[in-house]
């Protein structure tokens, strides 16, 4: 077991630089990688226990992975490959589903276990399942797998009942072989979303409308290999520049787009931080106490449910009283009994948290129940009194590369402990 002993007190100072986007964009790119039959060439990528589980998927899919160089992913795609994805491996990540569009489309058909991932809420396949009949497949669940078959893909209209990041891939990976055009109605706009299409033409795929709501998508008839380089991390970005808020400080944040953090600084600045951009990033400064704002998560360009625990965290601290509504996911509030233990006051209606700012947390040993959420007690204990031990830190490894080490290099008192 791993565990995060984290000694409050220490303001930040100093240059960080942010990872490549590995968990919420990396991933669907090394899965969208099977549409090509040749090597791919992932750049910026950086290592997180995610990302292992998925290179394990499609080693066993096919692939040959390895890398090339330090943050540098080589994918090599053969004419021949399994069309299972199994339980064992499709169990420990969600982003597994990633892999059901582009076997479909190039095999005709493919048994995917039901994927795992944070116990953070419902997230059902509906809407992906009813894209893929759509668009001419037949689908059934057996025995825990999703089975796909279909004679030729063809384009066609899909709505979404929600933008959906999830679904909105799928459609996409799954379109770009397909016969005649398809168009998604309500799609995701998450700049992971962007990135995919961007990918995806680069590899001779034909879409307009990305970062729209309405994205068309005309099939081809093959798809190229790629070299290319992963955009920054804007969920590592916006919990660097929370941190910042949560310890105090002044740091400089770089390799972030920023319009992919418009609404946290927004937030962040309401709550009296000052973040000002740079030809690079963003600069942060965090010297008064931060104040109560009401905060509530919508889709892009809205308020990230990824940020939700971190901004809670920052608001045990802050003068006031805040709501904060969580909109994406009905069960992401399970991590608010750990800010409980450290002090905070905290309470939870449903989708709802009514959050009382404390002149002060103290450490207490805590547990991480899913990746944000760890990464939220983290920041909490960087403000608190005393140590803070964080359990069960493999979840956060899930989505950060060596947060710990990170942290530490601005300043912080933190350290990785290995039992």
């Amino acid at each position: 077991m791993t565990r995060y002993v984290v000694r409050g007190g220490q303001r930040l100072s100093g240059t960080v630089r942010v990872a490549g986007m590995t968990k919420n964009a990396g991933l669907k790119q090394m899965a969208a990688s099977l549409l090509a039959q040749g090597t791919t060439v992932l750049r910026n990528v950086t290592p997180v226990v995610d990302l292992d589980v998925m290179i394990d998927l499609l080693r066993g899919i096919g692939a040959a992975v390895e890398w090339a160089e330090p943050e540098v992913l080589q994918i090599t795609v053969g004419e021949e490959l399994e069309a299972e994805a199994p339980y064992e491996l499709v169990s420990q990540m969600r982003a597994s589903i990633n892999v059901l569009g582009p076997l479909l489309a190039r095999l005709g058909h493919a048994r995917v276990a039901m994927p795992g991932g944070d116990n953070i809420g419902s997230r059902k396949l509906d809407m992906h399942f009813a894209a893929l009949v759509a668009m001419g497949a037949e689908l059934e669940v057996l025995h825990g797998f999703v089975e796909a078959r279909c004679n030729a893909l063809c384009g066609a209209r899909v709505v979404l009942e929600f933008p959906s990041v999830g679904a909105t891939e799928t459609v996409l990976t799954t379109a770009v072989l397909a016969k005649g055009q398809t168009v998604i109605e309500n799609a995701a706009r998450e700049p992971e979303i962007n990135d995919l299409c961007e990918f995806l033409t680069a590899m001779g795929a034909r879409i307009g409308g990305a970062g729209s709501s309405t994205i068309e998508i005309e099939g081809v008839d093959e798809l190229h290999p790629i070299d290319r380089a992963i955009v920054g991390d804007r969920i590592e970005a916006g919990t660097l520049l929370m941190a910042c808020g949560a310890a105090g400080g002044s740091i400089a944040v770089e390799g972030v787009d920023v319009e992919h953090v418009e609404m946290v600084v927004r937030k962040l600045n309401e709550m009296g931080m000052t973040i000002e951009t740079t030809p690079d990033g963003l600069v942060a400064r965090a010297d008064e106490p931060l104040r109560a704002v009401d905060v509530q998560t919508l889709p892009y360009p809205g308020f990230s449910t990824d940020f939700m625990p971190l901004a809670v965290a920052l608001l045990t601290r802050a003068e006031g009283t805040a709501i904060v509504t969580e909109n994406i996911f009905d069960n992401r509030f399970a991590f608010v009994d750990e800010l409980n233990r450290m002090g905070a006051d905290i309470r939870t209606e449903g989708r709802h948290a009514v959050v009382r700012g404390v002149e002060r947390l103290t450490g207490a040993p805590v547990r991480a129940h899913d990746v944000r959420a760890g990464a939220a007690l983290v920041l909490a204990a960087l403000g608190a009194d005393g140590e803070t031990t964080v359990l069960d830190t493999r979840h956060v490894d899930r989505g950060y590369a060596d947060l710990p080490s990170k942290l530490a290099s601005l300043g912080a008192d933190v350290s990785r402990v290995e039992d």
